[in-house]
């Protein structure tokens, strides 16, 4: 599994298309932190849908999310493609965090999972832009495929942890002001 996964991500870094380069790159940089997801998340809880919360919940899944994360890269401690084997380089920084499983498809897909149970309808776009963001770190050369696919489980995890949490919270809430 190891040697696919290895040989998967060396046919997309050697197959990478010139002109791409610019928008994957753009792509990572805007999945950095859960910037793009804080951002779809205050304009969702804005005028158009009057989810007051919806901000905030975005932001602790951001946080739950690259620490869930960041715990699993020190624990594990994968090696990054380009310690394996530096040519081609890859087109942004190399981070010093180790690469399994990749925060930027863990933080993706956490808040595509509660952005997508707030507002149903995107659904679709938003989980196709989690996806366009965990394939960008493998296009630009700083994780594995398999990186990415465990972030993105792990993510759809802990964006159903934090939508149950949510849940159970109101449910105490309510009951004490019912008292």
């Amino acid at each position: 599994m190891e040697q696919l996964d290895h040989s998967l991500q060396e046919w997309v870094v050697d197959h990478r298309l010139g002109v791409l380069d610019p928008l994957l790159e753009g792509i990572t940089y805007a999945g950095s932190f859960g910037a793009i997801w804080l951002l779809l998340a205050v304009v969702l809880s804005g005028v158009a849908w009057r989810r007051p919360t919806l901000a905030a919940r975005t932001g602790a899944t951001i946080l739950v999310a690259e620490a869930v994360s960041g715990g699993a890269k020190d624990w594990l401690g994968r090696d990054r493609p380009p310690l394996r084997d530096p040519d081609p380089a890859p087109l942004v920084s190399l981070p010093a965090t180790s690469s399994f499983p990749s925060g930027h498809a863990t933080v993706a897909f956490a808040c595509a999972t509660v952005l997508a149970l707030a507002v149903p309808r995107l659904r679709w776009p938003l989980f196709a832009l989690a996806a366009l963001i965990a394939f960008s770190r493998i296009y630009v050369g700083v994780h594995y495929p398999l990186d990415a696919l465990a972030g993105a489980a792990l993510g759809i995890l802990i964006g159903l942890a934090v939508r149950y949490v949510g849940a159970v919270i109101r449910r105490f809430a309510r009951r004490a002001e019912a008292r």
